[in-house]
């Protein structure tokens, strides 16, 4: 929620008392018709609230109120509701929203629901006063350990669907005809194989691929696009440790072990490794063997998988969890776009749809991101580049007639875009959140298929104003 304060003699919408001030209140959760009513307004009308240019389940409405404490109460579709995410007290009108906002904006308040007000200059005019709840550190240390010890008492056997398949590569496979598997099978990765050592021994992923499109375009590289043909995985893997630069004590190239888990370990385990080793996926390899031999390649865990056990077994008791009630702009979470004059120690990496597709290569290297938001001139989101995006130039062998220098972002979304519009928000792929939104619902955002970031956006205008991903949520979590 949001005010305006009008100086004493000012109006606003044609009759804004003096000492009073426009409220913006907002539903986020959607609707056909969005009502609201309050102790502002005596109980009386219903407000009708508007849909949110560019967030069709978001709605507000601005009301004149006076300074103090209210109650107020939205009514959806015919029925009375109340924000659950929001701050909430049982009354005579049943369970109700509670906003406390002082007579002076910079006074802070010492009674009332527990409330944090950040005051920001919009103009002469107007100051905008952001209404958040807060929780004790003692509450947000509750939380994560009860998800902590969730996770500790889940196996990755959890993880396992019902039915489904996992594609595995050999590791003397030609470079190019697996990368060519990776996208006619619609998968970012697959775990290799290696038949003479009779165990799985890495991982082939898109950023693989980003790599061998920045040799193929180096000049002065020893990789030429006749030889993906018969470059096999293997060999790739080796030459990748020596442009690493990683030796063994004789000089010998050393390429990175699998990093795997086992059925039997613990889902906060099998997080852990994720994060601390900074891959994506982690293979579930079972051996009946107690040398290991005679693997089986299970399932391919990921935090998306992890995240979805927590949500079927807190989602209908995420009151016990006060973290999750929290918005995420009041807890460190996530990268955003710094203000004028602070500082950012990790800048948030976003491009035009103009720049070249080398750009977002080498950013999304440099960066260590796996998604770079798409912005136009006033920074508002139209799309998102990712890792994953790269396996689209193995159709049609595009990769072989194209300068990476001279493709643009926008012609290379195209590719894998071919039946929408290439500036669409797709559901699936451009998944938004406002500051003020609960770390309850952006995780929410995770449970659809394949998302691994939520982009923060500015209500109305869309202008990005941070990124949150998976490794996020959970370094927060867990930490």
């Amino acid at each position: 929620m949001f005010a305006s304060r009008m100086d004493s003699g000012q109006e606003a919408g044609g009759g804004v008392a003096a000492g009073t001030v426009l409220m913006r209140f907002v539903w986020p959760h959607g609707g056909r018709s969005v009502l609201i009513t309050g102790s502002f307004n005596g109980w009386g009308e219903l407000v009708a609230m508007a849909p949110v240019e560019g967030c069709p389940r978001v709605f507000q409405a601005i009301c004149s109120i006076s300074p103090g404490y209210h109650l107020y109460k939205f009514y959806v579709d015919g029925e009375w509701r109340y924000d659950e995410h929001q701050s909430w007290v049982t009354s005579e009108y049943g369970l109700v929203n509670t906003l406390l906002f002082p007579m002076d904006a910079n006074h802070n308040p010492t009674a009332g629901p527990e409330l944090h007000a950040n005051m920001e200059l919009d103009n002469e005019h107007f100051r905008r006063v952001e209404v958040l709840p807060t929780i004790s550190e003692a509450d947000v240390q509750a939380s994560r350990h009860r998800i902590s010890v969730f996770l500790s008492t889940q196996t990755a056997y959890e993880l396992l669907p019902k039915s489904g398949k996992v594609v595995a590569l050999d590791v003397d496979l030609p470079v190019k005809q697996a990368f060519h598997i990776l996208y006619e099978q619609g998968v970012p990765m697959a775990p290799l194989w290696d038949f003479s050592r009779g165990q799985f021994v890495g991982v082939l992923s898109a950023l693989d691929f980003i790599l061998i499109l920045r040799e193929l375009g180096n000049h002065g590289s020893n990789l030429t696009e006749e030889e993906l043909d018969t470059h096999t995985i293997a060999a790739w893997k080796e030459g990748k440790a020596y442009l690493n630069r990683q030796f063994d004590g004789q000089g010998r190239a050393v390429t990175r072990q699998l990093i795997h888990a086992g059925p039997y370990d613990n889902l906060k385990e099998v997080a852990l490794k994720i994060l601390q080793n900074d891959v994506c996926t982690v293979p579930i390899i079972h051996s009946s063997s107690d040398d290991g031999s005679f693997p089986q390649l299970l399932h391919l865990a990921s935090l998306s998988g992890i995240l979805k056990c927590i949500f079927r077994y807190f989602r209908h008791v995420s009151g016990s969890l006060p973290v999750l009630q929290l918005p995420i702009c009041s807890i460190p979470l996530g990268t955003w776009v710094p203000k004028i004059g602070e500082s950012n120690g990790r800048p948030l990496a976003m491009l035009r749809p103009s720049a070249s597709l080398s750009a977002a290569l080498n950013l999304l290297i440099h960066a260590q991101v796996s998604s770079i938001p798409i912005v136009d001139d006033n920074d508002s989101l139209l799309d998102i580049y990712c890792r994953s995006d790269i396996t689209a130039l193995a159709k049609d062998r595009v990769y072989t007639h194209i300068n990476l220098n001279e493709m643009t972002i926008h012609q290379a979304l195209q590719l894998g875009q071919d039946s929408f519009y290439p500036y669409e928000l797709r559901s699936q792929r451009c998944q938004m959140c406002l500051r003020s939104d609960s770390l309850f619902k952006v995780m929410e955002r995770f449970g659809n298929p394949g998302v691994r970031q939520v982009i923060i956006v500015e209500a109305g205008s869309k202008r990005v104003e941070g990124i949150v991903t998976l490794s996020d949520i959970f370094r927060f979590l867990l930490s």
